[in-house]
């Protein structure tokens, strides 16, 4: 399945919503889609959205901390984690389990520390704090073949920027969707942000 090198982060979603956003999404062409684990009943949400859509899109979870937590968003259905630290046991037991695995890092150290544990591609958290000029930076000696996401902060207004700045894709959170926000809205800012990203990668 190929993707959109776009995650939308659906934190505070709630069960009832979840089908609903999802298709919304992958209808305007968001097919990687992220449950924090923080957010009201995340498992059921991600079973739910596995179940839906897993055909036509990756469902996974986020805000994961502990092995623990990955099995429980294996069996749930979900088929990537993203962390927001670099937990070397969390990417670890991803891969083991053959989930995909995008821990967040902000140094040269943590970046480094993830690829060695095997993750899939790297988090950039906050972005907005990095900014492009960071990440070009720390891009400069890493090893090109793995993707990088701008995360916090990256808005289609700026994914020009960070495309430039070497970044693969980005992770979309109160841009996208924010708690009670209905299907309709997210439709119309997904319609956008795949517009930008797909300008980006034509240029």
């Amino acid at each position: 399945m190929n993707h959109r090198h776009i995650i939308a982060i659906l934190r505070g979603i709630t069960p009832p919503e979840t089908v609903a956003v999802c298709e919304a999404l992958v209808a305007a062409g968001i097919t990687m889609i992220e449950v924090p684990l923080n957010s009201p009943d995340a498992l059921t949400s991600i079973a739910l959205a596995s179940n839906a859509l897993g055909d036509q899109a990756a469902i996974g979870a986020g805000t994961v901390l502990t092995k623990k937590q990955v099995w429980a968003v294996a069996d749930a259905g979900g088929t990537f984690i993203v962390s927001p630290d670099t937990n070397k046991a969390v990417i670890e037991e991803s891969v083991r389990i053959q989930l995909l695995s995008y821990p967040g890092v902000f140094t040269p150290t943590e970046a480094f520390r993830a690829i060695k544990a095997g993750a899939t591609g790297l988090k950039f958290f906050p972005a907005e704090v990095l900014g492009a000029k960071g990440i070009k930076a720390m891009k400069a000696v890493l090893p090109p073949e793995v993707p990088v996401y701008a995360v916090g902060g990256a808005n289609p207004d700026n994914f020009s920027e960070f495309f430039a700045a070497g970044c693969t894709g980005f992770g979309l959170g109160t841009y996208i969707y924010k708690p009670g926000m209905d299907a309709a809205a997210v439709a119309e800012r997904a319609a956008t942000a795949v517009a930008a990203y797909d300008t980006g990668m034509a240029q």
